[in-house]
């Protein structure tokens, strides 16, 4: 892979961690005045005409993009992903921004532990000692010795887990099937689990929370475009360290849209999670190249 190629896949992936940053917000906002069920059904509306559309263009239309061998598996990471989703953006409500955040920047590490036991993957000590540590800065996040522990913490913490054997099943699909395929089943898959889910919950919307939901509806198309086009262009290892920008800027919004506040546990916690994530990426690099 070219280096221009790889600087434009860092500049794709900072714009998609701003994108998703401003979705956060957009997506605590609407949820805290309707309901997070509505707000990520219609969110996911838009990403299932997405999928289609991206598909019905590729060579041999949907069909040939929605053949699997794996359809169970293919449903489950997509209705996974959706309820991942859907507690996270509730989490949002209660926690804010900063400290959701905060809390769910751990999921590299969570894939990391889960690797082993799911894929069959060697996991060595020093990856384990990186894993330890980060999970040690989840604990000065969570503070659960100082009187002050919140049970709604764990929120951000169960969607990290989520997220991470959604990560993992979608590399173990990918032993057989392309990213094209499993991106239309999380789409259509995740679409169809919430509409059964949220049309119960439906709210009418009024004034500029309809502009807003309409932004949060580009915005997450917006996001996953850019993260395709950048996966498409460089190199995942070289890429993959630059999406802990999302905490900052979501770190930001939280303060200055919402009035949130940074504490020092936060920053002492973040600053470890981040520094045992980038020494699991670089790890998970170096094994790869050394075969």
């Amino acid at each position: 892979m070219s280096e221009t190629n790889n600087r434009l896949g860092i500049l794709l992936m900072m714009l998609s961690t701003i994108i998703f940053s401003i979705q956060d917000g957009l997506s605590r906002h609407l949820a805290g005045e309707y309901n997070a069920y509505m707000v990520v059904m219609v969110r996911y509306w838009f990403f299932a005409a997405f999928v289609v559309f991206l598909a019905a263009r590729a060579p041999g239309g949907i069909r040939a993009t929605a053949k699997t061998n794996q359809l169970g598996l293919q449903i489950f990471r997509g209705v996974l992903l959706v309820a991942e989703i859907t507690l996270a953006v509730y989490g949002f409500t209660i926690l804010g921004l900063v400290n959701s955040q905060a809390i769910f920047i751990c999921y590299p590490l969570l894939i990391a532990a889960l690797c082993g036991p799911v894929l069959g993957e060697k996991v060595g000590w020093r990856r384990w000692c990186a894993i330890g540590t980060g999970l040690i800065g989840v604990m000065i996040i969570l503070r659960p010795d100082g009187g002050v522990f919140d049970p709604y913490a764990l929120i951000p913490l169960l969607t990290a887990l989520m997220f991470a054997v959604y990560g993992l099943l979608t590399r173990y699909v990918a032993r057989q099937d392309t990213a094209q395929t499993s991106f239309f089943w999380t789409g259509v898959a995740g679409s169809a689990a919430m509409t059964c889910v949220g049309i119960w919950f439906w709210e009418p919307m009024h004034g500029m929370d309809i502009l807003w939901m309409a932004c949060l509806c580009l915005t997450g198309v917006a996001g996953h475009g850019l993260l395709i086009k950048c996966y498409s262009v460089a190199e995942a290892s070289t890429v993959q360290p630059f999406a802990y920008f999302h905490l900052i800027w979501s770190a930001l919004v939280g303060l200055s849209v919402f009035g949130e506040i940074i504490h020092l546990n936060i920053v002492v916690g973040s600053a470890i999670i981040i520094g045992a994530g980038l020494f699991t990426l670089w790890r998970e690099q170096l094994k790869a190249r050394t075969g």
